[in-house]
């Protein structure tokens, strides 16, 4: 399968590092036209160039913005007026005991990972149906369906965004646009290394912690091991292109199995 994603310009929310990034790498090297987003202009030059550098001659904009706030949906708009792929990965995670997290840390989650992504899909889904073509995606996680109880609040706005998805969907329907959320398994990313050592021996070599947290932690997953940042990004080229033409409304995994179910 060939994917030319050429003529195509897209938008990748927290794409400095990790999964973001892996995605902003697979859409270049499809053709697209990239913005790589982060919070700093530092940070998103350097993703910038981790892309140009393994995709050369890629089309890259680096876009410095805060995407959890309104001024950033307003930057990303003005700079690309006429948008054909939005990815909302921007998000955060942690473990917290279920009873000890606060109202306002509630509302850091929700902020971040679900109302950045309605922002944005507010800013720019008109545009695409106007136009009658577009890809909008949220990068959920298997949080969404099976709830950590280590961080219920993670797994609470993960659910919001499969509700998020499938409403505009059906707000698209017709218009030529699809609106998909992508259900990521635990995946490797320097973060999930942190995190991987929150709860497993910090003095154990990260393929032992690996294996250790996969055990305990996460022993449903039929992979058995965490997914490369890359599995994802396979995934959310090919929702980015016409051989995904009858894909929408729909919750994809890429969970590695996780999720013990035959649908979401």
């Amino acid at each position: 399968m060939h994917i030319d994603l050429s003529g195509r310009t897209a938008l990748v929310t927290g794409s400095t590092q990790g999964i973001g990034l892996a995605i902003a790498t697979g859409l270049a090297a499809s053709g697209a036209r990239v913005a790589v987003n982060g919070r700093s202009a530092d940070s998103t030059a350097a993703a910038a160039n981790a892309v140009r550098k393994a995709v050369p001659g890629a089309d890259v904009l680096p876009l410095a913005a805060d995407m959890t706030e309104q001024s950033g949906a307003d930057t990303a708009a003005e700079a690309l007026p006429e948008l054909d792929i939005l990815v909302n990965n921007l998000g955060i995670f942690g473990s917290a005991a279920p009873l000890e997290i606060s109202d306002d840390e509630w509302r850091r989650y929700f902020d971040t990972n679900v109302l950045s992504a309605v922002r944005l899909t507010r800013a720019f889904l008109p545009g695409m149906m106007q136009r009658g073509w577009g890809r909008v995606q949220y990068i959920a996680s298997d949080s969404a369906v099976v709830t950590p109880v280590e961080m219920i609040h993670y797994g609470a706005s993960k659910t919001a965004l499969l509700g998020v998805s499938r409403g505009f969907a059906k707000a698209a329907a017709g218009s030529g646009v699809t609106v998909n959320s992508v259900i990521a398994g635990p995946t490797h990313t320097g973060g999930v290394e942190d995190f991987v050592y929150e709860l497993v021996d910090r003095d154990l070599p990260w393929e032992e912690a690996q294996r250790e947290f996969m055990r305990l932690h996460r022993p449903q997953s039929l992979l058995q091991r965490l997914i490369e940042p890359e599995e994802i990004a396979n995934m959310v080229v090919y929702l980015s292109s016409t051989f995904a033409s009858a894909t929408t409304g729909g919750a994809v995994r890429v969970d590695g199995g996780y999720v013990d179910a035959i649908l979401p």
